[in-house]
């Protein structure tokens, strides 16, 4: 048996039995062994940024990795922006990146490069097989260590790909996610009990639906209000569950939505930080007379210690619930809001939503929150152009589920190539362009920054036509059924038309 052909056998044994690839000369004999694992399911990306992409939503939507094949360092830069998103939201994930024989790699090859150290920027986990006999117990280690989040980078030269006397290794035990110490809980209780104004502030598993309900439970007793980070990796949302703010991304408006707390009590999340520095701008929200409290950090099995809490604080207490509701369908222009409220009252059931719409989100939350219970995956690092990617991933992961992208023009086309796997793969994902032909975050922030003018060049930097964009003619062209809607009303037409046939759509919806 080649290296190659234990490293699959021994990650379909440990459980990552999907590998999303655009894989290279290096990683053929990779290739070639997946005839001899069928029972590993692989998915062609025609750029790494995708694959990469794709396994951060598979994990999200799985709780358990995916592995990626990417070619050398070239690839694995490719994919960085989405390597660092899926390190943001603590994605499991097992990247094998293929190198150069051992013989050829002192002879500085034209795609040589310091693979190891690149790897080590965005994972948990690095290693480098030197032999054949090395790779099945390094592939191994690699899916234990990141049994509760993280990226694990295996390095995989050629020779030792091809090379036999390799052998299967059996899986090792997943290390148990850390529990919280009873004293913990205690002391944050104590806080809690007080009369001080206090947010409780959720993340990673505190914003599963165990998770909410728990924080529910601790804010109807104490009086704490609830709070998600921006971008939280993967909420449950929905009728019959708490309606919990997320903390806005302007730096001005986050910095009012934490005005008057006195204790921030942190739940799978962080303490959270602008995303970028300002003039005349403190560098987080937080007030400077607050107090914050760790309950559990990310990693940590904070949906238990919600559920210790919740007892311990508030043990009669019953959590505020939605109720199920509906936005009415609009009619008329084609606004934002508009985008959402159509979105709020066609929601279908299970839904997954994945949320890349940046400055045309507006109202989404808000009019999607009492819709039938479903998942949002967000953009947790802040690069921009996983949406797509994204969406194959979860879709791959959840085939019995429909997958709706809500997706800004301008970060689509960093990756819009994965329509093309969307395609192929006959992913029941409905893909809504938000097309208002600009880089709107980007006006946002010129301002912000203080860089505000009126100058025609600066300007046509953050502009998207001359040529304009044509998403129909895209997503046609990569095999993707797609419709243009310049109203309310078309919106709404065409994606109950979508949602209502399997397989993958694309609504380019044109704002005003």
């Amino acid at each position: 048996m080649n290296g190659a052909q234990a490293l699959i056998r021994t990650l379909v044994d440990a459980g990552v039995d999907v590998c999303f690839a655009n894989p290279g000369t290096s990683e053929m004999h990779f290739v070639a062994a997946l005839d001899d694992v069928p029972e590993m399911r692989a998915v062609l990306t025609l750029f790494e940024g995708v694959a990469t992409g794709a396994a951060d939503g598979y994990a999200r939507m799985t709780g358990r990795p995916a592995a990626t094949l990417l070619h050398l360092g070239p690839g694995m830069g490719n994919g960085l922006a989405n390597l660092h998103n899926a390190r943001r939201g603590r994605a499991p994930m097992v990247n094998v990146v293929g190198d150069h024989a051992r013989s050829h790699k002192r002879l500085d090859a034209p795609l040589e490069s310091d693979i190891d150290a690149v790897a080590g920027t965005f994972s948990s986990w690095v290693r480098r097989s030197l032999a054949p006999a090395d790779v099945a117990a390094d592939a191994a280690e690699a899916v234990a260590a990141i049994a509760n989040g993280g990226i694990a980078t295996l390095v995989l030269p050629a020779d030792v790909s091809w090379e036999e006397g390799a052998e299967v290794a059996r899986p090792l035990p997943a290390r148990p996610r850390p529990r919280v110490a009873p004293s913990v809980v205690e002391e944050v209780a104590a806080v809690l009990a007080g009369s001080e104004p206090a947010v409780l502030f959720l993340g990673a598993d505190a914003v599963t639906e165990d998770g909410l309900l728990a924080a529910g439970q601790v804010s109807a007793g104490t009086g704490a209000r609830l709070m998600t980070e921006t971008f939280p990796a993967r909420t449950a949302r929905g009728a019959g569950l708490p309606d919990v703010a997320r903390l806005p991304y302007p730096p001005e408006m986050a910095m009012a939505a934490l005005a008057g707390t006195k204790h921030l009590v942190l739940a799978g999340a962080t303490a959270p930080v602008h995303f970028f520095g300002y003039p005349g701008v403190p560098g987080h929200p937080v007030p400077e007379d607050c107090t914050v409290h760790v309950l559990s950090e990310p990693g940590e099995d904070g949906g238990a210690a919600l559920r210790a809490l919740a007892e311990l604080a508030a043990p009669d207490a019953r959590p505020e619930l939605l109720e199920a509701s509906r936005p009415e369908l609009p009619t008329g222009e084609l606004t934002p809001r508009a985008m959402a409220a159509v979105i709020g009252a066609l929601l279908p059931e299970r839904a997954i939503v994945v949320d890349e719409a940046l400055t045309s989100g507006v109202g989404l939350m808000e009019l999607t929150s009492g819709a039938p219970r479903h998942d949002w995956l967000a953009l947790t690092g802040g690069a921009i152009g996983d949406g797509l990617p994204m969406a194959l991933g979860a879709a791959v992961a959840c085939p019995d589920r429909p997958v709706i992208g809500i997706q800004a023009d301008g970060s689509a086309m960093y990756t819009i190539s994965a329509l093309w796997s969307h395609a192929r793969e006959e992913a029941d994902i409905t893909t809504i362009v938000c097309d208002n032909g600009s880089y709107a975050i980007l006006q946002h922030e010129l301002s912000r920054v203080g860089a505000a003018g009126d100058g025609e060049r600066a300007a046509k930097l953050l502009d998207l036509g001359g040529p304009g964009l044509d998403f129909v003619a895209l997503a046609q062209g990569m095999g993707v059924p797609a419709s243009r809607a310049t109203t309310a009303e078309e919106l709404a037409d065409q994606l109950r038309a979508a949602l209502a046939e399997p397989g993958p759509h694309l609504i380019d919806a044109v704002l005003r």
